[in-house]
């Protein structure tokens, strides 16, 4: 082959490949601006004006599901290099970090401490504590208080359940989590914790100042009223609950008890096991809660115990500061029949916490199961809704100030019919 036919095979190819280009070039212009076009008309209104909750909308549409931790290092090397203040703790950053992620569960009773958190939580579960005596959690997204104990420095000063905490000693609760409230309102015997509160939105805001004090309320007690009506109040369910429980039932059947009111009113719960005990005075058999996990499978605790109160008519007294353990106990008596439940809708917290100590001295608190009553109802969210409601459980007549407890009324009335 000489030279002039290679040079001209050179150029026939050269003249292909240049074809073969401007056709690609065409074609990739052509792909870019059909997409730019339609992704521009998607993301433009009428006017022609790029809106920005359509390209918030796109990026929902066209985003991978799949996580990068490359970002979440990218975030955290551009804070150590960046921020102002320097040198960035990376403990502190660490220890955020990992809060940030249960806080993405939107949760408000799973969190995470970091060490010194974690010692003061558990001290708090081991019932070494001294503060104002109310069970406080989240209803709407508002901190609020579910219920004080009786007698406590909290009821003493006029805290209500259902009254909404804004602030506690002037820093706002919006942004707190439920165990930063906590600590912040827990503290010395003795001292003064203030917190704003509401009963009704920010139009009759207040500030209510609490002594804090050693919280040993008696759980139980019972009194025996008309034509052999018992009265049995139980205020919590904690490691003493039991012993006092069982004391009072056979006290109240050897004074020959023949009815018995049951007030669970503002009762916020307390240890399982307890209320599983409780319950079982009224149920001879079956399922009294049922607790159901993450991947569907169900635990079911049964009756167990004396049953000694079957068969005695019960009504059970119940408010909106009734929760957890107390609503497994009415929401069991409620779906076997064998009491009435009065009063008002219950707060609806029939969830199951794990509280895990890790490697480091923090820990982590996460719901990992809820409760559903024996024919399955769930009390999470939704409450135990009662069979007779009252309206107004206490009524307090201005001129002598005397409070009428309208709930004890009704249901003694409805025992003795």
């Amino acid at each position: 082959m000489d030279m002039h036919t290679q040079d001209e095979q050179h150029t026939s190819w050269a003249k292909r490949l240049g074809k073969v280009l401007v056709i690609l070039a065409v074609f990739g212009i052509g792909m870019f601006a059909g997409s730019y076009y339609g992704v521009k008309q998607y993301v433009s209104g009428d006017n022609g004006q790029v809106e920005i909750s359509k390209i918030l909308d796109l990026y929902g549409k066209t985003r991978s599901e799949e996580v990068s931790f490359d970002q979440f290092w990218d975030v955290w090397n551009t804070i150590k290099e960046k921020h102002v203040d320097q040198p960035v703790n990376d403990v502190d950053l660490f220890y955020g970090a990992v809060s940030g992620l249960v806080s993405g569960l939107d949760d408000p009773y799973s969190t995470y401490f970091p060490p010194a958190e974690a010692q003061e939580f558990a001290r708090d579960l081991a019932g070494e504590f001294e503060g104002i005596g109310a069970e406080i959690g989240v209803e709407d997204g508002q901190l609020t208080i579910i219920a004080p104990l009786p007698q406590s420095p909290a009821e003493k000063a006029g805290l209500k359940a259902g009254d909404n905490i804004f602030a506690i000693d002037g820093k706002e609760t919006f942004d707190m989590t439920l165990e930063q409230a906590v600590l912040n309102i827990r503290g010395e015997k003795g001292t003064t914790v203030v917190l704003t509160v509401s009963q009704n939105g920010l139009s009759t805001i207040k500030d209510v100042s609490v002594v804090r004090d050693t919280i040993t309320v008696p759980t139980v007690n019972w009194v025996m009223k008309e034509q052999h009506i018992a009265y049995l109040r139980l205020n919590y369910f904690n490691e003493t609950t039991w012993p006092e429980f069982d004391k009072a039932v056979s006290a109240l059947l050897d004074a020959g008890a023949k009815g018995i009111v049951f007030d669970l009113r503002s009762n916020p719960g307390g240890f399982l096991q307890t209320s599983i005990d409780v319950a079982s005075e009224w149920v001879e058999s079956g399922v009294i809660v049922r607790e159901r996990f993450a991947d569907n499978e169900t635990n079911e605790h049964t009756s167990r115990g004396k049953h000694r109160l079957v068969g005695i008519p019960t009504v059970v007294l119940v408010d909106g500061g009734t929760a957890s353990g107390s609503e497994i106990v009415a929401g069991a008596i409620q779906d076997y029949g064998i009491g009435t439940i009065m009063g008002q809708q219950t707060y609806g917290k029939g969830s199951v916490q794990d509280f895990q100590v890790l490697q480091d001295g923090s820990a982590l608190k996460l719901t990992i199961a809820k409760w559903f009553t024996p024919q399955d109802r769930a009390i999470d969210g939704e409450g135990i809704t009662p069979d007779v409601i009252i309206e107004e459980l206490f009524t307090v007549d201005e001129e002598t100030e005397v409070v009428t407890d309208n709930g004890l009324a009704q249901a003694i009335d409805l025992l003795t019919k």
